[in-house]
């Protein structure tokens, strides 16, 4: 796409970004919320970490199954149904959990419910929206919007941790469902109504199916790295807050330490994108698991205030660097015609490793009483990501 037909097109264009990014910073944002209510749900009702682990592992489960389903849905059908849809359920899943009572209803509402609303409504659709909008620059467009996942955890986490305080847990979930709904108008506006099968759309007609994709090598370097990388990411986020408590951190401090790391995450997103559009997808991923390695080593021989406050501003840093050149690595190695499903498939596997993580890590601190045994593990397959990714890189590079 030229310059002029792009300028020609920017009202339209730039709505698609605003609207990719809001949706994204509920989404996002709220997704985090488990992490802030975690103590104060397991010492209200009387359950274990692990009740809320199994819950966050549904979850990702689920999400993830359903951001594969969701990606193959934005190849064929209208992403403004696909988007509304995913929102409206996710305003089911997560409003009802003001009423839990038992284990089972948080599993059934924020593990299942939510987590199709979440998956579907989620960065496979709005990557596919963006990319599609902007081809140029595909890297940075997709970075833009998906930075609306940092800044929802830094502002819907830090309002949130000021609501935990004043009215309880209860209400920060009721108020996360409103926000889902208030973000459909928008949608119905921006989203193309078309499917991408239509004649009004543009279809690629070059690039690999998932069957073909799975017999070359880079895929499955990619469902490592992507692997590896959702097993971190989900672990951090269900549980830097009770480690953080843990250590003596004040509750409302530990909160609002997870909503700065989505500050952090958001440089670290904008970078990424930048990067990955002038040096190429790697060199972003293997920053993110270098940053990861030291982070996790630092807990795991100090964790007084300042150590947990480090590890996690800079493992916030890392952990949105991966989405932006997700689309990249499968333009550049699988090409374009099957980009939804491709992509919702490193996705899901990224997500479903992230329950797994959120999970260990419950069963780690239930059985220990410390989350070191579960650093370690992080530690190890952050190492071995780092090693995947290297190997990816001198694919590609033996190939060019």
């Amino acid at each position: 796409m030229s310059d002029v037909t792009l300028s020609r097109l920017a009202p339209a264009a730039v709505l698609v970004l605003v609207t990719g990014f809001l949706v994204l910073f509920i989404g996002g944002g709220s997704r985090m919320a488990i992490g802030l209510t975690l103590r104060p749900m397991v010492e209200e009702l009387s359950w274990a970490r692990g009740d809320i682990g199994a819950a966050v592992g549904v979850f990702q489960f689920v999400s993830a199954v359903c951001m594969f389903i969701a990606g193959r849905m934005a190849d064929r059908m209208s992403l403004r149904i696909v988007l509304c849809a995913g929102l409206a359920i996710a305003a089911v899943g997560i409003g009802a959990m003001t009423f839990v009572r038992e284990p089972w209803q948080a599993i059934a509402l924020y593990g299942v419910v939510f987590g199709i609303g979440n998956g579907v409504a989620s960065t496979i659709p709005v990557g596919v929206m963006v990319t599609r909008t902007f081809p140029g620059r595909t890297g940075l467009a997709n970075s833009v919007a998906l930075s609306g996942m940092g800044v929802g955890q830094l502002i819907i986490v830090a309002v949130l941790a000021a609501v935990l305080m004043q009215a309880g847990w209860r209400s920060i979930f009721f108020w996360i469902g409103v926000a889902h709904i208030a973000v459909i108008p928008l949608v119905l506006l921006a989203a193309p109504s078309h499917s991408a099968g239509s004649a009004s759309a543009v279809r690629p007609t070059e690039g690999m199916s998932i069957r073909e994709a799975a017999r070359t090598k880079p895929f499955w370097l990619l469902m490592g790295v992507y692997g590896v990388c959702g097993f971190n990411d989900f672990f951090v986020s269900a549980h830097v807050v009770a480690f953080a408590q843990d250590n003596g951190v004040d509750a409302l401090v530990a909160g609002n330490l997870l909503a700065l790391m989505g500050l952090t995450g958001l440089v670290g997103v904008l970078w990424a994108g930048a990067a990955a559009d002038k040096y190429g997808p790697v060199w972003p991923t293997l920053v993110a698991n270098f940053i990861r390695i030291a982070a996790f080593g630092l807990v795991l021989v100090d964790t007084n205030t300042i150590s947990v406050a480090v590890f996690a501003l800079s493992f916030g840093f890392t952990f949105f660097i991966t989405a932006p050149p997700t689309v990249l690595f499968v333009r550049e190695s699988f090409g374009v015609r099957h980009l939804g499903a491709l992509t919702g498939l490193i996705t899901m596997v990224h997500h479903a490793f992230g329950g797994l993580g959120a999970w260990i890590g419950a069963l780690a601190f239930d059985g220990s009483g410390s989350y070191a045994p579960a650093f370690a593990v992080m530690l190890v397959a952050t190492s071995a990501a780092t090693i995947l990714t290297v190997a990816y890189g001198r694919d590609r590079a033996a190939k060019a």
